[in-house]
């Protein structure tokens, strides 16, 4: 746990306070190198014209002020390569600012009481609640996902804020009753100090708060290091925190480009000012992180990849599994680390399953950019994904499957691929092993139920899975057997701020969200009182 004696020989550098209510300004130069003393926001411009400016923030945000850096870095719209604005690109000197600022303000918020800790989250969540309209722009804008689910992340990601806010207050200790009659033991918890939290693109909001909302509701600090495709939202956020009361120091972002992730990921990850390190992101990444973690043996929270197996039983309702069929795959593009992957379908139920997915995937699902009312697919976040799915579907029929709808990249071209359905699948096709983060269904035709759970197991990750059923016993049977941190009984959506979020294998480590998140930012204290 963190200690606040180091920090007399290195104080957070004093930043000029952040403006408040201050619109931002055009696009201008910036200083060549980190002028910490004179932070100037710049305005974004693109896709983000037209919405709050307070809210469109370029800069990084250290110790409650706005922080500049030598170089920016372009973020784009996903759905039309439009240059939405530049962000500062910040490097290990600003990284290294922001921890020493997390540091220093770690030393008095965590004396702060828990019900000031609640009511200023609670403060945030209602901030968010009152800019949720701009908030889902700015994640449509710079992520592509079509504005309805953004609206809904952004109600979702509050809500993390509410239940912290909550838990807050219920960090209890115990008593223990020791066998010697003049000693009482304590177990006290108390906060693990700075958290380093790296977070993903495809929920550039929900994901922060998720693990902030637990950290500071603990009483803990973050430094926030968003991903390079998806920076605004992190940063309207740390607008928010700031206008909440959340103090100095407490909520820090660094975006950075992806030229620079690396050194910025290691140093949050060596700091030794950094007592937890959280990470949402691949499970190649999350492996290099725990490495550079493990050198001073940080506390670790890591939600990885995924590869969700769908199983549907002959004795399935055929019409729920595909409504659960469509909501699971198809929600984001199919980019999300809970999103089916596989599709496993009994052999009497498999070519009704087919053809009434074929047929809902044809007639329900609208591609397009995500600002358009009728659209339910925006693009993928760039063409390296793109190109993963159109490497998964060719290598699938080349080795036998079969195309029963999509299968090619849409006709508006840039990110956007169809929506794609899959038969004769086999086990050997790269789709049915790796993750394709996109929107591919491959569909796998199995006999038993041993068959569809060990194919199911077979993979190194285990992070969500599905099946449908309407058999009690084979749905206790193959809830307990599936390998995976989350399960959906006759189910298709399944995350809730109430509920843990996690994986097994190498999904990850820890679980985020429930009653169960705010440990990962607490250590246990045993206290012997003696001589009663």
């Amino acid at each position: 746990m963190a200690t606040c004696l180091r920090l007399r020989s290195c104080r957070a550098p004093r930043l000029p306070p952040a403006p408040a209510g201050r619109g931002l300004r055009p696009r201008c130069s910036v200083p060549a190198a980190p002028a910490l003393g004179s932070a100037q926001p710049r305005r974004s411009a693109g896709g983000l014209a037209g919405l709050s400016a307070a809210l469109l923030r370029t800069d990084g945000f250290v110790g409650g002020r706005w922080l500049p850096a030598a170089a920016v870095f372009p973020v784009h719209d996903p759905a039309s390569g439009a240059e939405l604005g530049l962000v500062a690109d910040c490097g290990v000197p600003e990284t290294r600012a922001a921890v020493r600022a997390a540091y220093e303000a770690f030393c008095s918020w965590k004396g702060v009481s828990a019900k000031e800790r609640s009511s200023l989250l609670r403060k945030w969540y209602g901030l968010m609640i009152q800019n949720k309209d701009d908030l889902a722009k700015i994640i449509t804008a710079e992520s592509g996902k079509p504005l309805k689910e953004a609206q809904g992340e952004v109600v979702y990601s509050a809500l993390f804020l509410e239940w912290f806010s909550e838990e807050a207050r219920r960090i209890y200790g115990d008593v223990i009753y020791t066998p010697a009659r003049d000693r009482r033991a304590l177990v006290l918890k108390q906060p693990v100090g700075v958290a380093a939290v790296i977070t993903p693109w495809n929920f550039p909001s929900a994901m922060i708060t998720r693990k902030v909302g637990a950290a500071l509701a603990a009483g803990c600090t973050v430094v926030v290091k968003p991903a390079e495709h998806t920076p605004f939202s992190a940063l309207a956020l740390a607008e928010l925190a700031n206008q909440a009361g959340i103090p100095p120091g407490v909520y820090n972002v660094v975006p950075c480009s992806r030229k620079k992730a690396k050194e910025v990921g290691e140093t949050l990850c060596t700091d030794p000012l950094v007592s937890k390190i959280s990470f949402t992101g691949s499970t190649a990444t999350g492996k290099i992180l725990l490495h550079h973690a493990a050198g001073s043996v940080k506390r670790v929270s890591m939600e990885l990849g995924g590869h969700a197996p769908f199983i549907v039983f002959d004795s399935a309702n055929v019409d729920q599994a595909v409504a659960g069929a469509m909501a699971s795959k198809f929600r984001n593009s199919g980019q999300t680390c809970v999103c089916s992957n596989r599709f496993l379908v009994q052999r009497g139920i498999h070519d009704s399953f087919v053809k009434k997915f074929a047929e809902a995937i044809k007639t329900k699902l609208r591609v397009g950019n995500g600002f358009e009312e009728r659209t339910t697919q925006g693009p993928l976040i760039d063409e390296k994904a793109v190109e993963k799915v159109e490497k998964h579907v060719s290598d699938a029929i080349s080795k036998g499957a079969t195309v029963v709808t999509g299968g090619k990249r849409h006709q508006l071209g840039r990110n956007f691929f169809e929506p794609t359905l899959l038969s004769n699948v086999t086990r050997d096709m790269l789709c049915s092993h790796e993750e394709t983060f996109g929107p591919l269904a491959p569909v796998i035709k199995f006999d038993t139920e041993e068959e569809a759970v060990a194919i199911a197991n077979a993979a190194d990750v285990g992070l969500a899975g599905y099946f449908y059923s309407q058999d009690p016993a084979q749905i206790w049977r193959v809830a307990e057997r599936l390998e995976v941190g989350m399960v959906g009984v006759n189910e298709g959506l399944i995350s809730s701020v109430e509920c843990p979020f996690g994986g097994v294998k190498q999904s990850g480590l820890g679980r985020e969200g429930s009653k169960y998140g705010i440990d990962e930012y607490l250590e246990l204290k045993y206290v012997c009182f003696g001589g009663l």
